[in-house]
């Protein structure tokens, strides 16, 4: 069993940085990768990117890559989004979801981080 548990999440103003943090229990040696989404008042989840445990560097979903950084602690244990330049509309609930394999979906969720932004 793996459970995740989202931190670092808080109000912001426009331009701000922020780092929030994913992080693994359990059985985390067994996870593939791990992703982060968001989920703004009223829209549809939004997938933000992921990283795997081949890798040292997330990749940040086309919109975002600018602006947003994904990069693991520990192995899988541990996983950081780091956001610059914030913008009101990067208020969202993100939180961080896990696969065990390669084509696996995503079935572990964590419950999230508030992210607040204000112009």
């Amino acid at each position: 069993q793996v459970q995740l548990t989202e931190s670092g999440g808080g109000p912001v103003q426009a331009g701000d940085s922020l780092r929030i943090t994913c992080t693994a229990s359990g059985r985390y040696v067994s996870i593939y990768s791990l992703a982060w989404f968001r989920r703004a008042p009223g829209k549809e989840r939004e997938f933000v990117g992921q990283i795997t445990r081949t890798c040292d560097v997330g990749e940040a979903s086309g919109s975002l890559m600018d602006r947003f950084t994904i990069s693991k602690e520990n192995g899988m244990k541990k996983m950081h989004l780091e956001m610059k330049n914030l913008r009101p509309e990067d208020t969202a609930n993100y939180f961080c979801a896990a696969r065990m394999g390669e084509s696996a979906k995503y079935n572990v969720w964590g419950r999230g981080t508030q992210v607040t932004g204000s112009p």
